[in-house]
């Protein structure tokens, strides 16, 4: 594969900052129930760039920081932003209602939507995204936390999957790419 980017023409590069995956034949379904409680699949969304965020509510550091990342994109994409939806999928169905995640995607933008599902739902989804996501038992109040992926897949508006977005990247990073995908 690097020998066929070596190839490129000079002066053509990739477009996008995060990594393009267009064609992947994986997290082409998520059928999952919203935190209102309504079911989703992604063919809802049609129409919109969409961001899919696997991560849990009781995360310490790497959910929250990605949740704000995505909430400042959507800042930084100003009028454009309702182009955009924000999907958070839980990894901790136990602990992660409906309710409780009703409360935390909604707290970082109204427009986010948490999505959740049984155990054998979740772990479909996971399946069908390549993530990987362990529970780890502590000793701590939560009693446990997921060691989990935690990169952003983004789909264009017709809801071919075009994009990974490392954990960390920038917010002006990615509604660069996202306003590319609009």
């Amino acid at each position: 594969m690097l020998a066929l980017a070596a190839c490129k023409p000079a002066g053509q590069h990739n477009q996008f900052s995060a990594t393009d995956i267009s064609g992947a034949d994986f997290a082409q379904t998520l059928d999952l129930t919203d935190h209102s409680g309504k079911p989703r699949s992604l063919a809802d969304f049609k129409g919109k760039v969409v961001a899919v965020f696997f991560g849990y509510t009781h995360c310490p550091d790497v959910c929250p920081t990605t949740m704000a990342d995505m909430k400042q994109t959507m800042k930084l994409l100003g009028t454009r932003s309702d182009e955009l939806q924000v999907l958070f999928v839980t990894l901790d169905p136990e602990r992660d209602t409906q309710q409780v995640l009703a409360q935390y995607v909604p707290s970082f933008d109204k427009r986010f939507i948490g999505l959740y599902g049984t155990q054998e739902e979740t772990a479909k989804a996971t399946a069908d995204f390549k993530i990987f996501a362990a529970k780890v038992e502590n000793s701590g109040k939560s009693g446990y936390t997921i060691d989990h992926s935690a990169g952003v897949y983004l789909y264009d508006k017709t809801g071919k999957i075009r994009l990974y977005v490392a954990y960390g990247e920038k917010p002006a990073v990615i509604a660069a790419d996202i306003e590319k995908l609009l």
